[in-house]
């Protein structure tokens, strides 16, 4: 199972492009995998013949879990059968290349419960300083339940700490919980038992919303959010948007090659904001802040099941036209699930965007490392006051900047929300 990220720990097979037995080239397509991120198909590195496939579609694995037997002939497929159980107990101390050349099967590691060691690193269950053994998954999953990992007796081959033995120590200690104590959750088990069997439907957890569940919940968690609201008149920016559109060039067929949405020159207008305020255009990165020279502006897209949030690099320099065509490109990519690590990973800030549903106004939860996110509700017609006394109506929308402290103070959020609020108003000095 290949690493598609720097935060992606497990990916899930969705489809096998070969059977066991069938003929492999290097470069052939052998399985699709999907993250909670992308879906990718995973090519073969050499050629051989598929012996065994160990993960079948539908099912997860840990990053680094061998998920197929590549062999360099027929005999190698009950030879990788003999070959685990003999090799069980034992550690791998050559590279997978020098197998290949004695002609045994291409195995890097036997199976995610156990640590094989090759020349270029090791591969399964981490070995804590202590001692311990355990899977990566249930390493992950002891972290997030808050489980300490000296008090659970691993059930895994030779004692090895698996995801079962965590999920169990989790459920212990919400059971032995005092009253007053705030637990991480209550088990699946709980929430059922007070409900009719017959009154609900499961539906089961893929890896974008367990990802979004835990990123979501550790930066509630660990950020110290606060707000800051502004209301901004988009009439100059709505007429700039008409104008461009109804001027934008046609190709061949007659068709305008751009379609500006709000959207595309609020992206525009934040990128130019961050440059304007560089100390806000800012991560935090544990004991330090990284101050980024570049406005990387992710947008937030909804598709089934959850959102991605893929980021428009250099956005401070690129016409809205630009941002235009590569947030649709961006968009279609992330509803077939064929977004790259280097799509969504990184970035200043981001915009997420529930104006076309029609709500007013909303916070959002900031994205780690970002400091910041800004959140955009509807356009709606709203009545002022005139100089003179009289009242005139405006096209305004309700913008809210989320913050985190540690990085962006409130008189430091303020000023960034001021400036974007002054190049909405005033698009013409966004765009110089």
């Amino acid at each position: 199972m290949p690493q598609l990220g720097e935060t992606v720990a497990e990916g899930k097979i969705t489809r096998w492009f070969k059977a066991v037995g069938d003929a492999v080239k290097a470069g052939d397509n052998l399985f699709e995998i999907e993250t909670d991120k992308t879906s990718m198909e995973v090519p073969a590195i050499a050629a051989g013949v598929l012996a065994e496939i160990r993960v079948p579609a539908g099912e997860v694995a840990p990053v680094g879990a061998v998920v197929a037997v590549l062999s360099d002939g027929a005999a190698a497929v009950s030879s990788a059968a003999a070959g685990r159980a003999a090799s069980a107990t034992a550690h791998v101390s050559e590279p997978a290349a020098a197998q290949v050349s004695r002609g045994r099967a291409r195995t890097v590691a036997l199976d995610p419960f156990f640590e094989v060691r090759t020349a270029s690193g090791s591969y399964g269950p981490a070995r804590l300083a202590s001692g311990i053994v355990l899977t990566p998954l249930a390493r992950r999953l002891a972290k997030e339940r808050g489980v300490d990992l000296h008090t659970v007796r691993g059930s895994g081959p030779y004692g090895r700490i698996v995801a079962r033995d965590v999920e169990a120590a989790a459920g212990a200690q919400l059971s032995a919980a005092p009253v007053g104590v705030s637990p991480a959750g209550p088990t699946a088990e709980r929430v059922k038992a007070l409900y009719e069997p017959s009154s609900y439907e499961e539906v089961p957890l893929d890896n974008m919303r367990r990802t979004i569940a835990a990123r979501l919940t550790e930066a509630v968690q660990s950020i110290p959010h606060f707000c800051l609201a502004s209301d901004v008149d988009v009439d100059e920016l709505l007429k700039l948007r008409e104008e461009a559109n109804a001027t934008a060039p046609k190709d061949k067929a007659g068709n305008p090659t751009f379609r500006l949405t709000l959207n595309d020159l609020i992206v525009k207008a934040w990128a130019a904001a961050l440059q304007r305020v560089p100390a806000a255009n800012a991560v935090w990165a544990g004991d330090r802040i990284l101050r980024l020279r570049s406005s990387d502006i992710g947008v937030a897209v909804a598709v089934e099941g959850g959102l991605y949030t893929p980021i428009i690099r250099n956005a401070e320099r690129k016409s809205p036209s630009m941002i235009s065509a590569e947030v649709k490109e961006l968009a279609a990519r992330a509803q077939a699930r064929r977004l790259k690590p280097q799509d969504y990973q990184g970035g200043s800030s981001a915009i997420s965007n529930l104006g076309m549903y029609g709500i007013r106004a909303f916070s959002a939860i900031i994205n780690p490392p970002h400091a910041t996110i800004l959140a955009v509700g509807a356009v709606r017609r709203q009545p002022v006051e005139t100089a003179d006394g009289g009242v005139r109506f405006i096209s305004q929308m309700t913008v809210t900047l989320s913050c985190d402290h540690r990085v962006v103070d409130g008189a430091l959020g303020a000023e960034l929300l001021g400036t974007f609020k002054g190049f909405v108003e005033k698009p013409v000095t966004a765009l110089a």
